[in-house]
């Protein structure tokens, strides 16, 4: 059968009608599935997510009302800063705060909060100043993740930890200042009495250590001073120098460094690295040590310009050597995006990095 040219015109123009509303639905279509992918995607958690207990606080980070407001409950308010991909929160989170003793003490005494320290929500701070979560963490010079604040019911801080700490010595750390001990003594020298653990023995050569450790004085030492607080039977620091320092990339770092260990219980006088005469025990207690390890950076005028405390995994410990002796401390003042950087440049050299070796 033939058609005439009006018939197939009408026809050509079906056809192309036709395929143009195929066309339209196709892009519709596919435009959902963008939108469909893309939320999806917004609400599947990160590979590296550092999972929240549902016990802490739903907060609105308004600490100006949050604080009073756990103080009518009898409790006092803990501020967690972590972030995701931190093998240190993960551990917290799972180890210490996960179900069991530790993670009741902490709900009975305390209102714990959360707080991403990349994140961008809002916080109002105790003093009532407005800000953002990352921020805060950079007003609070937050190096280390986690790092906890506990505060008193007026608002006052009473204990900063500035990195992890093991379910072992944790739950004594909640006693201190559950107890309110800070008001009597150090955080370092009431753990010293709670954990009555053997002495260590070095295993060990440890040639980087200073001869002398009493004359710390950086006048006429171009190089710059790292200070070990320790204590005889402390595991993470048996580890630090067992493990950390005996990497061969870290041994070249300390190569650097004037190195001095210092074990403040015991009774020695020495001359500070700013050229003051002062017995160990006070200089610590003057310095706020309250853990063990803790590793103070001075530099070669004998200013302080970074430390580290408590438990750290080796590449941290390293990174931390080389973000003094690189300078990098004086251009990036945050730790964290130091590390970042540092753990990239090394994986684009083909090295392997793992956080938590």
């Amino acid at each position: 059968m033939t058609s005439s040219p009006g018939r197939t015109w009408i026809h050509a123009a079906g056809v192309r009608a036709a395929r143009a509303r195929l066309a339209l639905l196709a892009a519709m279509a596919g435009a959902l599935l963008v939108v469909t992918t893309a939320a999806a995607q917004a609400v599947l958690p990160s590979p590296h997510a550092v999972d929240i207990p549902r016990w802490f606080s739903n907060s609105l980070l308004d600490f100006k009302d949050e604080i009073p407001e756990a103080a009518r409950e009898g409790k006092r308010v803990m501020v967690y800063f972590g972030q995701d991909g931190c093998p240190y929160c993960k551990a917290l989170m799972k180890a210490n705060f996960g179900p069991g003793p530790i993670a009741e003490k902490t709900r009975r005494h305390f209102v714990a909060i959360a707080i991403n320290i990349w994140g961008d929500a809002d916080v109002t701070w105790i003093d009532g100043s407005k800000t953002t979560e990352k921020l805060l963490a950079q007003r609070l010079k937050v190096q280390f993740t986690p790092t906890l604040l506990f505060f008193e019911a007026d608002g006052q801080p009473v204990l900063r930890l500035n990195g992890y700490v093991p379910p072992e010595r944790f739950t004594h750390v909640l006693d201190y200042v559950v107890q309110r001990r800070d008001r009597e003594v150090s955080l370092a020298e009431y753990m010293s009495v709670q954990i009555r653990e053997p002495e260590i023995p070095v295993r060990s050569p440890r040639p980087y250590l200073m001869r002398n450790s009493a004359d710390l004085a950086r006048a006429g030492r171009a190089r710059p001073l790292a200070v070990l607080f320790e204590s005889p039977s402390c595991k993470a620091c048996a580890e630090m120098h067992e493990e950390a320092f005996g990497r061969a990339p870290l041994r070249r770092l300390l190569a650097g460094f004037d190195v001095a260990r210092l074990l403040p219980g015991a009774p020695a006088a020495l001359v500070t690295p700013d050229g003051r005469r002062v017995e160990a025990t006070r200089w610590a207690r003057d310095l706020k040590i309250d853990l063990y390890p803790t590793v103070v950076f001075f530099d070669a005028h004998g200013a302080e310009v970074f430390r580290f405390d408590g438990y750290l995994r080796p590449f941290h410990i390293e990174s931390a050597f080389d973000y003094v002796a690189s300078g990098a401390y004086a251009r990036e003042p945050q730790f964290q995006r130091y590390v970042q950087a540092r753990a990239d440049r090394l994986r684009e050299q083909g090295r392997p990095v793992d956080l938590w070796r």
